[in-house]
């Protein structure tokens, strides 16, 4: 079976990848957890563009990680609005999803979210927060950030 990864597979691949593996494990694993996508001519077109947006994400060399340490560094305004109750405790909790999408839109670089690490687990309760931010060759940023009421 011809598959295209689209997220990274342990032993197998990173996404873009075109791979050929056996029926049962793209059908029973691959496809339905959405880690890979049937090769079709259609989705081969879009492996340029998954390649693209991975490209983006990564650092090249330890110069690009300390700008983009000082770039994370100097954000001022990161907010993470979340719904709370009156009382103000969260309804769920900030995720490393959630914080760096939040310093996106906050005209900061396009990360992932397996770079930042929490304090704990997740937050929850509002006020200032900071993570770290783990950006590879050995550089990593703190980044400030505040827990809002939507």
């Amino acid at each position: 079976m011809k598959l295209i990864l689209t997220a990274d597979v342990d032993k197998l691949g990173v996404p873009g990848d075109i791979v050929e593996v056996k029926g049962g494990y793209g059908r029973n694993f691959l496809l339905p957890r959405g880690l890979a996508i049937v090769a079709t001519p259609g989705a081969e077109r879009q492996i340029e563009s998954i390649k693209r947006v991975q490209e983006a994400r990564e650092v090249r060399d330890s110069d690009h990680a300390n700008e983009l340490k000082q770039k994370l560094e100097s954000l001022a305004d990161v907010k993470v609005a979340v719904k709370t109750s009156d009382t103000g405790k969260l309804f769920g909790s900030v995720t490393a999803g959630d914080v760096a999408s939040a310093i996106k839109s906050a005209g900061g670089p396009a990360l992932d979210k397996r770079a930042v690490h929490m304090p704990k687990d997740h937050i929850k309760s509002t006020g200032a927060q900071s993570v770290v931010v783990e950006l590879g060759h050995d550089t990593t940023a703190k980044v400030e950030f505040e827990v809002v009421p939507a």
